[in-house]
């Protein structure tokens, strides 16, 4: 089908449309931080900061069908992301209109109300069904991750790193950037050719094949996706690591021995909140006593966190079953209830994953033509488009960020201590 639909008749829009309209510009019309300027059947409505007062955001939004008001009405953001994805409506720079929503997360906070209650408990119920049990963790997993490696390598950096990249300058490219979060990681957990390295969360094991590489550690990596062990079992292979390098298909949960180091690269989302604590209990029991671990998280606000726990996004519905974003509270709670480790360095690099997730979206759209001959339609295409500016929006403006957490066992001591 074509995306992009084609706008009606002002005399075909019905009575009830004019009505959810209607309610949705009085939600918008009461904009502080920025201005929004929406086109449709009916006409054009400025709302927000005049532009004569020159807003830093301003944003054009051209509604191509009004069944774009229903959508909203009934699923509140996640209803006017799945708009998009059917083309439904337009916009001159969705990263910007993201921006505009969270400086006016009030108005966003609203649309989830009203007659988006009922849709919204019927996403609640449905994200309630993804628990990440065994079961239901390779599900969700494959859900996103067995799209095929083929898919994700037509947008990530050739160290094939799904995870916020960490920039310093804007001479930085994506696979310097990246390399420099791998260097990073490393140097936080103190790696030495003897350790031996325990990963949760193998991705297409691209942290495994630096450390083994860069620092003659052994390493451990496990994942629960069919396709990315596949592609990291191969990739060790073919960089002659197979010795430094151990690549296992099972969960998490069921890992044994105990390790010198812990890495775990942006898998906490992908563990549930009711799992966190499990999740800090092993991390625990992988460690030697004198162990330590860096654990890479996406985080949101603490006073945000409850409400986000709550509530179905754009995020868990279409991209990323049964996850959720942790806050860092919510992360040192978990950690201090379920295991004697104690965090030792905390730092958030949240503008670096804006910067990896506009990279990433550039990426992906200049290889429009190769993701349809993959077999993805249009609908995809505009979904994956929404997802990496939602992302980025998001990030840009602090409402989400990333942190490396460096914890240690009480037997840790820091090289040079007294």
């Amino acid at each position: 089908m074509n995306a992009i639909v084609d706008s009606p008749r002002p005399s075909a829009v019905g009575a009830a449309t004019r009505l959810l309209r209607a309610g949705l510009l009085k939600q918008m019309m009461r904009l502080r931080h920025g201005r929004l300027t929406l086109r449709d059947a009916l006409g054009t409505e400025e709302c927000g900061i005049p532009a004569s007062q020159h807003p830093d955001l301003s944003v054009d939004l051209h509604i191509r069908d009004v069944d774009f008001y229903r959508r909203v009405a009934t699923h509140g953001s996640v209803g006017a992301g799945e708009a998009y994805m059917y083309g439904l409506w337009e916009c001159d720079e969705l990263v910007a209109l993201v921006r505009l929503l969270v400086r006016n997360r009030d108005l966003l906070d609203a649309m989830e109300t009203g007659l988006a209650r009922l849709g919204g408990w019927a996403m609640r119920v449905w994200h309630t069904l993804r628990r990440n049990t065994r079961h239901g963790s390779r599900r969700n997993i494959a859900a996103h991750y067995d799209l095929g490696n083929a898919f994700f390598q037509l947008f990530l950096s050739p160290d094939l790193m799904y995870s916020s990249a960490l920039w310093e300058s804007d001479v930085d490219t994506l696979e310097s950037a990246s390399t420099r979060k791998l260097h990073r990681i490393c140097e936080r957990l103190q790696l030495t050719s003897s350790d031996r390295v325990v990963e949760i969360g193998t991705g297409w094991g691209g942290f495994a094949l630096h450390a083994a590489a860069h620092y003659g550690c052994h390493v451990t990596t496990t994942t629960i996706s069919q396709e990315q062990h596949a592609l990291a079992t191969r990739r060790v292979a073919e960089a002659g690591l197979s010795d430094k390098v151990t690549v296992l298909l099972k969960d998490y949960r069921d890992l044994d021995g105990q390790y010198d180091k812990l890495v775990s690269i942006e898998m906490v989302e992908a563990i549930g909140a009711e799992f966190l604590d499990t999740y800090f209990a092993q991390i625990s029991r992988l460690l030697k006593p004198n162990g330590l671990a860096v654990l890479q998280a996406i985080t949101i606000e603490d006073h945000r966190y409850a409400h986000a726990l709550k509530s179905v996004d754009f995020i868990k519905r279409f991209i990323f079953p049964g996850s959720f974003i942790p806050s860092i509270q919510a992360l040192l709670t978990a950690k201090t209830r379920s295991s004697d480790l104690a965090l030792i360095e905390l730092s958030d690099f949240g503008l670096s994953y804006a910067k990896t997730l506009k990279a990433w979206r550039e990426r992906f759209l200049q290889q429009r033509e190769r993701v349809r001959q993959q077999g993805f339609d249009e609908r995809f295409i505009r979904m994956w488009e929404f997802y990496l500016a939602y992302c980025e929006g998001g990030f840009r403006e602090r409402s989400i960020g990333v942190a490396h957490l460096v914890l240690a066992k009480p037997g840790y001591r820091a090289p040079h201590s007294a």
